[in-house]
């Protein structure tokens, strides 16, 4: 296996036009799928490591955007200020990804790419709108997480192509922010339901808009349009939220695995909601 270390943009682009070419990030994905895959065609593994500009966190657009590179760890950004104060959804899922080791290798775009119903950072990176910067040989387009995410380990990232940054919109700073993860453990818990919530409210306190997402309930991550329009124009208490679980719970169609079954899923579906009425 040949694996390549380019050390700017240029040199990553041509480096993923080699026959076979595959990217290395934090490889806590990769890797233990190649263990278990031994026998797996791979020519060339193609490192990120070296690559500055796919790490680091900028505002953009006079503040009103958060550019993060795809390569930053997790553990970066859980650290790093802007994330904390103005993302505190995606800090608290970044905080129950993993372990410290995991956190310290696994990288933004690594979680993205890997496509699974169950990443941690998938719900609250969708309910923030976010635009992926997605750059080949060719040149260098954006499109909507939403549209990237083709089902369980699927994406829109074409051959050659490499995630090169995350554009997250930032909410002001009233909207109310959430994540939570129900595992079967305490540490080290792949998700069995997750859900991230973005709402905002008017000043007597109404929802104007509430954007709701959960992982780990279907081939990808799932939203419920009619559980959030059954918040709109109401205030954030725990009858309200009853409502929109219930219609949450009726919608979903969960799957039975070894780590939970669909009848447990979809309650929990509903449950997850009503943590919101202590925001």
């Amino acid at each position: 296996m040949n694996v390549l270390f380019p050390r700017n943009m240029p040199q990553l682009v041509k480096a993923l036009g080699e026959p076979g070419a595959r990217i290395l990030a934090g490889g806590t994905d990769l890797l233990v799928r190649l263990r278990a895959q031994p026998d797996a065609k791979l020519a060339t593994l193609v490192s990120l490591d070296r690559v500055a500009a796919l790490r680091g966190v900028a505002l953009e657009k006079p503040g009103t955007v958060l550019r993060i590179g795809a390569a930053s760890t997790h553990a970066e950004l859980l650290a790093h200020p802007l994330v904390r104060a103005r993302l505190p959804m995606l800090a608290q899922a970044l905080a129950t990804l993993g372990s410290p080791p995991i956190r310290n290798m696994g990288t933004l775009g690594g979680n993205i790419c890997t496509a699974s119903p169950a990443g941690d950072t998938l719900p609250p990176l969708l309910v923030l709108g976010a635009e992926l910067e997605l750059a080949s040989a060719s040149g260098t387009r954006s499109l909507p997480l939403a549209d990237f995410l083709l089902g369980p380990g699927r994406t829109a990232l074409q051959p050659g192509e490499a995630l090169t940054a995350v554009r997250v919109p930032l909410p002001e700073p009233s909207a109310r922010q959430h994540f939570e993860k129900v595992g079967r453990r305490d540490a080290l818990a792949v998700a069995v339901v997750s859900l991230a919530a973005l709402v905002r409210t008017g000043g007597k306190g109404a929802i104007t808009s509430a954007s709701l997402a959960w992982g780990a309930v279907a081939p990808g991550i799932w939203r419920c349009p009619e559980a959030e329009a059954a918040l709109v124009g109401r205030k954030l208490t725990l009858s309200a939220l009853n409502s929109a679980a219930r219609i949450a719970s009726s919608r979903v169609q969960p799957i039975s695995d070894v780590r939970a079954s669909a009848d447990y899923r979809r309650s929990v579906t509903g449950n997850l909601l009503l943590r919101l009425a202590a925001l």
